[in-house]
């Protein structure tokens, strides 16, 4: 008995065998109609990031409070030249405007750089590492796999460097494919932009000058070229690298970092 006057006294339309009516359920109506659209921004959302995926790499996440967009470099940085359809490629065309979309952006608070390259285009490699450089939100870099020949410069260019131990780094002289004309003026090309490549290294990183300058142009290193491959652990230990790691550390210091710099632009 006590039940059913429990019953009736939370829905008095029980009792008269009617339906809610009125202010109620128009309120229903209303808050599942809200809840429909919102499980539909959610699924486009979600759509448009595993399309990012597919079409260039990247993806953007949110933990907690702070924002992350990631961004992939893996196979050969392709530049200039269309390179074939049977090569995994990076295209500086499609890099260069997420970079500008994630500065400018008031949503995103850091970038991950996640690289696995053999190299590629020297000048289209060295624009990303310039513009990477050059970003005032925190950025963190992490090279799996390898991070090779124009891939060190974008190993560098954040502001701080993570590699696992099991990845490694080929550092060499700039190269060129194709026809080159044998005059000196090649070669003072060659060297000009070989002193460009080191100076960024240098300042973007703690390994000294000599040194770099002593493995770029080691001999008994490579079989076929000049040059050297160095692990996680030793690109660390000469300071090309800021320190050894995986996903999670990178993860943890960009957003260390991203929070620190939210706290300095409020303080402002």
């Amino acid at each position: 008995m006590n039940n059913e006057r429990k019953n009736l006294t939370e829905n008095p339309y029980a009792a008269a065998g009617k339906s809610e009516s009125g202010p109620d359920k128009e309120e229903n109506e209303e808050k599942e109609t809200s809840e429909e659209r919102e499980e539909i921004r959610q699924a486009k959302k979600q759509e448009l990031q595993f399309g990012n995926i597919s079409d260039s790499g990247s993806i953007t996440t949110k933990h907690d409070d702070v924002t992350i967009h990631s961004l992939v470099i893996a196979g050969q940085i392709e530049g200039h030249y269309l390179l074939s359809g049977q090569t995994k490629t990076t295209k500086y065309e499609h890099v260069i405007p997420q970079l500008v979309s994630v500065e400018e952006s008031s949503e995103i608070d850091g970038l991950l750089v996640l690289i696995n390259t053999v190299g590629g285009d020297v000048e289209a490699g060295l624009a990303i590492a310039e513009l990477i450089s050059g970003m005032k939100k925190p950025t963190v870099s992490l090279v799996l796999g390898g991070g090779h020949s124009i891939g060190v410069p974008l190993a560098v260019c954040t502001k701080k460097s993570f590699i696992v131990p099991s990845a490694t780094m080929t550092i060499h002289p700039v190269r060129m494919n194709g026809l080159v004309i044998g005059v000196p003026q090649t070669f003072t090309y060659f060297m000009r932009m070989q002193e460009r490549i080191i100076d960024f290294i240098v300042k973007n990183s703690h390994v000294s000058e000599k040194q770099f300058r002593e493995l770029m142009l080691e001999t008994d290193e490579l079989a076929a070229d000049i040059g050297t491959v160095i692990d996680g652990l030793r690109a660390v230990d000469i300071g090309l690298i800021d320190a050894v790691g995986s996903l999670s550390e990178a993860l943890d210091a960009l957003k260390d970092m991203c929070r620190t710099a939210r706290e300095n632009h409020k303080s402002e």
